[in-house]
């Protein structure tokens, strides 16, 4: 499923204009961007949450020139779902 067709199921079910939910749709997904990079999780009760996590330095190899590298430490956005979400998804998922 694509965002578009997000804004397509939202317009039809709550008959909103398509381009309202698009503006809708956009300004939720900046301003989850916006609270990570800030270092503030975001929280969705029933569905999930957007985290940043921590990953340690560590030592890596360019495999081309035959060297080690270090990567630094560094931030990286992700999502945990929300344990209802998660039962959900087994439970409809082993039926199919």
């Amino acid at each position: 499923m694509t965002k578009a067709d997000i804004v397509n199921e939202i317009s039809e079910k709550t008959g909103i204009e398509k381009v309202a939910v698009q503006a809708t749709v956009e300004a939720f997904m900046k301003s989850v961007k916006t609270s990570l990079t800030e270092g503030e999780n975001v929280y969705l009760r029933g569905f999930g949450s957007f985290i940043v996590k921590k990953r340690a330095q560590k030592t890596g190899r360019n495999i081309s020139k035959n060297t080690t590298i270090i990567i630094p430490e560094h931030f990286v956005p992700a999502f945990k779902p929300a344990k209802v979400f998660v039962d959900k998804v087994k439970k409809e998922t082993s039926v199919k």
